[in-house]
């Protein structure tokens, strides 16, 4: 693997002498100018010829496809609820159904709200973001509306046995809030509430208990964070018998401090570790670990999952029960209830695995999940612990189509929807490969395409942060925009990310960052010296974290690789956290206001590293003006400093969309149109300059894999 180009300090850039900070004004009229000149260069260069056209309809077929599967979503009351957007209802239907309509083809669905209607009726772009429905009884919920797809949207009370929106119901204007029902006239809320009730990552600080009648501002404090934390936010659970109040706020992105909230309004501490996560079904407590846990005169190890009496402890017992325990190979990726049983979702280099767990008098019994096909990657849909051991299960793999079914803990499954073939799968494989990141770690990636074709055009996507996993999944969009073209598709499962666990994660966390980075470009080269592509003909692509390996890739690693896209991307890292939401990711990446973070920070910041002396592959930066949680002023400023020292670089910025840069499937189209003809034609159809190599760049690539 080729050395990462070494920091010169030609482009030095601090907060006080950033001349491009005026990007960062969404409304100013200069900024505006110039991103509208960025876009009109894009679309003329990228969308003119007939073939820009053929592959935005083929995509936008896809996304609007009659005959993709549905999927739905349980409340509580037995319906299959729905959210579908196709070309007759862009913005989107909210609907439901009952299971026997759901199991026919062509289903009669009860349109509970008409997305499209209501905003042409009330003159706003809505974009539909979210609901909760009252338990029990089922008549009442609260739908959020977000104006172009931001995540700050309004809520409003909604009747679902009238269809229509509540007159004088609870309703709360544009933020950034937190809502949940505790019974049918009362709501916990957390949301802006006026000068000094948001933290500096702009989420809610304060939490109130909202009677139905009164005015928000005399809504009662029930709990209250801090200025510095993430957030705050409170919970009710209406499981009979078992109804409980919880309250807690997010000291960082993984750590946090919950309460059980009593009937005095006295707050019981949940004492399990700070970063751990956890959860209440019932009369059991279930715990997540994110780091080793001492407790009893035992060590638990990250990754592990424990359970125990919820009320025992809480007195202070600490008899606990490992349901899950990980090893090099496998990571427990999530559970989920029943209301029964306790399913476990893990992964074994990231090949998916599900089983029950079946609480007894002295143990757990544990048994595999009925339904699972043996070499898809399947997950949970849903269950519904309040009522039944039903549960809803998704198979797919990058060359099978999702197939949906219905299965009951103990019983068998019943396929209730397949998803049609998108493209020709024929002679396309899929391959395991591992490569060697230079501190020896093995680094799994797959491989998709025809393994007899000769090496040409590879995508090559990562995440590596967060702790978000990279599974296999059929992308129909890929499929025909990518893979039908004769292209090859590869997903990098590098650290930073959920794949082996916590420590996975923790392993590419602050100043270890850096080891997603050579983990992803490892793998860059060894697709190399497998023939697989060549550097010219490598393209790769990310989104949000993953924008910001991208933009280490191109300023670190540029003979790697050979066209480069980063969707509303992080990139100024000595100033995300003064931007939006940056200051809730400074678990993850560091402080840069302490010398110590800034210092490795500075190492790889993107925009601060960018040299006129390397010739970089040409780069496109794809955001959105309503994304309220990256700054677009992110892509702005690396577009402009990158046409400074004279790159090759492409900016297009949606005026709509938020963090996922498009609100509705024709845009969805146009962007994956968009990236695949400027990914195509770069490393297909354009000869390629010669590239500027430095000394440091002369080392031999590596990467031992082991073939599945």
């Amino acid at each position: 693997m080729q050395a990462p180009y070494r920091d010169s300090g030609e482009v030095a850039i601090d907060e006080g002498d950033d001349p491009y900070l005026w990007l960062e004004d969404l409304d100013g009229v200069e900024a505006a100018g110039w991103v509208r000149e960025r876009n009109a260069e894009t679309v003329a260069a990228l969308t003119g010829d007939e073939r820009f056209g053929t592959l935005r309809t083929e995509i936008w077929q896809v996304l609007d496809a009659e005959d993709r599967i549905p999927y739905p979503g349980w409340r509580g009351d037995h319906y299959y609820y729905n959210f579908w957007q196709d070309a007759a209802h862009p913005r989107g239907l909210w609907r439901r159904t009952t299971l026997d309509q759901y199991r026919r083809r062509e289903p009669e669905w009860d349109v509970l709200l008409d997305v499209d209607a209501l905003a042409a009726a009330e003159g706003e772009n809505w974009v539909w973001s979210d609901v909760t429905v009252l338990r029990p009884g089922y008549e009442r919920c609260l739908i959020s509306l977000s104006r172009g797809g931001a995540d700050a949207a309004v809520v409003r009370e909604f009747d679902l046995v009238r269809r229509a929106f509540v007159e004088d119901g609870f309703t709360l204007p544009e933020a950034k809030s937190g809502v949940c029902w505790i019974d049918a006239d009362h709501i916990y809320v957390a949301t802006d509430f006026g000068p000094g009730t948001l933290t500096t990552s702009g989420y809610p600080r304060v939490v109130k208990r909202w009677r139905r009648g009164t005015p928000l501002a005399e809504a009662e404090v029930i709990y209250e964070g801090r200025v510095d934390d993430v957030g705050v936010g409170a919970s009710h659970d209406s499981t009979p018998g078992f109804e409980r109040d919880f309250v807690g706020r997010s000291l960082d992105f993984y750590r946090s401090e919950s309460y059980l909230l009593t009937e005095t309004g006295e707050q019981i501490r949940i004492a399990v570790p700070e970063d751990a996560g956890w959860d209440v079904h019932r009369d059991w407590l279930v715990i997540w670990l994110r780091s080793p846990w001492q407790v009893g005169g035992v060590t638990h190890p990250a990754g592990a999952l424990l359970a125990t009496r919820f009320d025992a402890f809480l007195a202070g017992e600490r008899e606990l029960t490992v349901l899950f325990r990980p090893d090099g190979r496998r990571s427990l990726s999530y559970h989920v209830w029943t209301r029964n049983h306790l399913i476990l979702a893990t992964l074994a280099d990231v090949r998916s695995r599900l089983e029950v767990l079946t609480p007894g008098e002295t143990q757990w019994r544990r048994e595999p999940l009925a339904g699972v096909p043996e070499d898809d990657h399947s997950s949970i849909v849903d269950t519904d612990p309040d009522n039944d051991d039903a549960y809803l299960l998704a198979s797919e793999g990058f060359l099978q189509p999702a197939a949906l079914r219905l299965g009951q803990v103990g019983g068998g499954a019943e396929i209730l929807k397949r998803e049609p073939a998108f493209f020709d799968a024929e002679g396309l494989t899929v391959r395991q490969h591992f490569a060697t990141s230079p501190d020896g770690t093995r680094v799994p990636y797959f491989v998709v395409g025809n393994p007899d074709a000769p090496g040409g055009p590879t995508l090559l996507t990562g995440y590596g942060g967060y702790q978000v996993s990279m599974t296999p999944d059929y992308d129909g969009v890929i499929g025909r925009g990518w893979l039908a073209r004769g292209g090859t598709y590869v997903v990098a499962n590098i650290r930073g990310g959920g794949e082996y666990g916590p420590e996975w994660h923790r392993a590419a966390m602050r100043e270890n960052r850096p080891r997603a980075y050579e983990d992803f470009a490892a793998v860059a080269a060894d697709l190399a010296v497998r023939g697989i592509t060549t550097p010219a003909q490598l393209g790769i692509e990310g989104g949000s974290n993953g924008g910001l390996l991208m933009g280490v890739m191109l300023t670190r690693y540029p003979a790697l690789v050979g066209a480069v896209v980063a969707q509303v991307p992080v990139l100024d890292m000595r100033r995300y956290h003064r931007l939006l939401a940056g200051a809730s990711w400074m678990a993850e990446y560091g402080d840069p206001d302490r010398a110590e973070d800034w210092a490795y920070l500075r190492e790889y910041s993107p925009y601060h590293n960018i040299r006129s002396g390397p010739a970089y592959p040409p780069v496109l930066l794809v955001t959105s003006t309503r994304d309220d949680r990256v700054h677009p002023g992110h892509a702005r400023k690396m577009a402009a400093r990158l046409r400074e020292r004279g790159h090759d670089v492409s900016y297009y910025e949606n005026v709509e969309g938020g963090h996922g840069a498009a609100a509705n499937n024709e845009q969805r189209a146009f962007l994956s149109a968009l990236t695949l003809q400027f990914l195509w034609r770069k490393l297909a159809g354009q000869p390629h300059l010669p590239r500027q190599v430095s000394p440091d760049d002369a080392g031999e690539p590596v990467g031992r894999s082991i073939l599945r």
